[in-house]
């Protein structure tokens, strides 16, 4: 399975989980907030801290059309329409700038969602190291190819894609000369139900695609992203927020810092405990072997009298013969007298 690279960081099997922090909508109209964003995702640990590139008026129409508005049992129903939604959360251009800076300072990736192709062509006046496709967008496919001839990574969440869907767009980025690229599972829903998260398809996205999986997550807390790096997912993305106290508009979903460090922690963790194939027993040996089973003399045995269940028993610590000779030897003499406690040995017993 191939690997891709973000700003020279490998990223997939083989290396340590990769943290994404999604800004979105979180710094709620505040560029001052958004910059400490970018600060408190390094605090955190994240490789990387994401935007997301549009106006209101590149990813959707101002129309009150039914087809525009808001459904009633999304939690975002009370703007009304989608062009009402995405004034109040988009992530202003001219911050980009400002933003990108500040990461490149601070030492922590940044890259973006394009909604649209303009979105593309300024993010790459900003050089911009990767790419994100946003689940909504994965049927995009002018976008998908435009995005996929810059050359640089694209990371593609599966959200609201059939298995038909994810195939057009991997086939999509290999037509247009991406070869460094990665899929995210990932559940629309906001916040998603546990029990909707299908996390037994990382490793089977990873067997059909060839390349990383990840898991993009909007279930509260992290137990979930836990789950999925046990069953192979390389990249966690997380909305991230300021402050645990926040109210905007993708709050209620996120972790705030102290989350998102512990989130990585208990990641590492998980991946310490995966380790690799291997039936060796760790510890050491004067240790490890203590508690396990070995034939022992249980009763004095004479020279040349008999070995019964009555003298011989399998017992702790293990430095006796192995169990596996015990119906063996039952009814045989011994050639040498045995006290309580002796180790048993073959030397030990006439043929």
């Amino acid at each position: 399975m191939h690997t891709l690279k973000i700003n020279s960081q490998d990223v997939g099997n083989g290396h340590p989980v990769y943290f994404i922090a999604e800004m979105s909508g979180n710094h709620g109209g505040s560029k001052d907030k958004a910059l400490e964003l970018v600060r408190l995702a390094k605090e955190a640990g994240a490789d990387a801290i994401k935007l997301q590139t549009y106006r209101a008026d590149t990813i959707t129409l101002n129309s009150n059309n039914k087809d525009f508005a808001i459904a009633k049992d999304d939690p975002w129903h009370y703007k009304g329409n989608l062009f009402a939604l995405y004034e109040e959360a988009f992530t202003p251009w001219e911050w980009h700038a400002d933003l990108f800076a500040e990461a490149n300072k601070i030492g922590i990736h940044i890259f973006s969602s394009p909604f649209d192709l303009t979105a593309v062509d300024f993010l790459e006046d900003l050089n911009c190291p990767a790419y994100k496709v946003a689940s909504p967008e994965i049927t995009d496919i002018p976008l998908i190819a435009k995005v996929a001839k810059t050359g640089k990574p694209v990371i593609v969440s599966t959200g609201l894609a059939e298995l038909k869907d994810i195939e057009l767009c991997l086939s999509t980025l290999k037509e247009n000369g991406c070869t460094d690229y990665a899929f995210l599972k990932c559940t629309a829903s906001y916040p998603a139900p546990f029990e909707n998260m299908n996390l037994n398809v990382i490793p089977d996205l990873a067997s059909k695609l060839d390349c990383p999986i990840g898991l993009s997550d909007h279930t509260m807390g992290y137990s979930v992203p836990l789950a999925s790096v046990a069953l192979g997912a390389t990249i966690i993305e997380k909305h991230f927020k300021a402050h645990a106290d926040d109210d905007t508009v993708d709050s209620f979903f996120s972790l705030d810092k102290h989350e998102f460090k512990q989130m990585i922690s208990e990641v590492r963790n998980v991946e310490k405990a995966l380790g690799r194939v291997s039936y060796e027993i760790p510890g050491n040996p004067d240790t490890k072997f203590k508690a396990r089973r070995s034939l022992y003399v249980s009763s004095p045995i004479k020279k040349g009298e008999k070995i019964t269940e009555d003298n011989i028993k399998s017992v702790r610590p293990s430095w006796g013969l192995h169990p596996k000779h015990y119906d063996a030897i039952l009814g045989k003499t011994v050639n040498t007298d045995l006290e309580l406690g002796d180790r048993l040995r073959l030397d030990f017993i006439n043929d």
